[in-house]
């Protein structure tokens, strides 16, 4: 793997129980302000890989590194600090807290220089100004569009260098997942961040990526720029893996 990458994998194993891996030999990587689109069946491993990059789960065979940095191991704070963001597939915003107290919740790691927080607070709202209208307003009281707005402006706090992010469209309706990518985008721009999008709404998500991983039973099928994965190509490989 090269060392100007951001993120490497590099044949990774990892199980949730002893001799059941989930991950069998995944690599991928992700360069400096890269977007990459992890996709594949259910069941594939695609979320266990975003959790393994985080410290969710630990791997017992493989590296993965930042910036050269090993971090397989480390706990997910020390990720965090590490400058690496995760936005699960749920929303995570604390409903009964307001948008200002979820937003601060996310600069956690940089709470004692209150100036750089103070800046990042007002750089998101300025990014985003229905949050700043709403900042008193309790998180819960959000719309699903504004939630996942939420979830994606508090991990911009920190100015992360890479933000996982797992399937941040399901369950909702078309035009609030157009508005999702639309948020990833102007993270990735504003930051500027790189990001690893594990999605199943593929034909939506293909449009912003710039390189694809497809993965089969915890390991890469298929990997590439965007232009070589048409839809046709794409859904002939998922049929591929469903009928093994």
């Amino acid at each position: 793997m090269s060392a100007d990458l951001l993120l490497a994998v590099d044949d990774v194993h990892a199980a949730y129980q002893p001799g059941v891996d989930i991950l069998q030999g995944m690599s991928l990587s992700v360069s400096p302000g890269g977007f990459v689109l992890v996709i594949g069946p259910n069941g594939a491993g695609k979320s266990t890989l975003l959790k393994t990059v985080f410290g969710l789960l630990a791997p017992h065979q493989g590296t993965v590194t930042l910036g050269g940095q090993a971090i397989a191991g480390l706990q997910p704070h020390e990720i965090k600090r590490l400058g690496v963001s995760y936005v699960p597939q749920e929303l995570n915003t604390f409903p009964q807290l307001t948008v200002e107290e979820n937003l601060r919740v996310g600069g956690w790691t940089i709470r004692h220089d209150a100036a750089r927080l103070r800046d990042r607070m007002a750089s998101v709202y300025e990014i985003f100004p229905v949050l700043a209208k709403r900042r008193r307003d309790k998180a819960g009281s959000l719309s699903g569009g504004q939630g996942r707005m939420l979830s994606v402006a508090r991990e911009m706090i920190t100015e992360p260098r890479l933000m996982l992010v797992d399937e941040p469209t399901v369950g909702l309706a078309p035009n609030l997942a157009d508005q999702v990518y639309e948020l990833l985008q102007t993270a990735r721009k504003a930051t500027p961040t790189a990001i690893l999008l594990v999605d199943q709404n593929v034909a939506d998500a293909l449009r912003h990526a710039e390189d694809v991983v497809m993965m089969n039973l915890g390991k890469v099928k298929a990997a590439g720029p965007v232009a070589e994965f048409p839809e046709a190509r794409v859904h002939a490989l998922v049929q591929e893996c469903l009928l093994g």
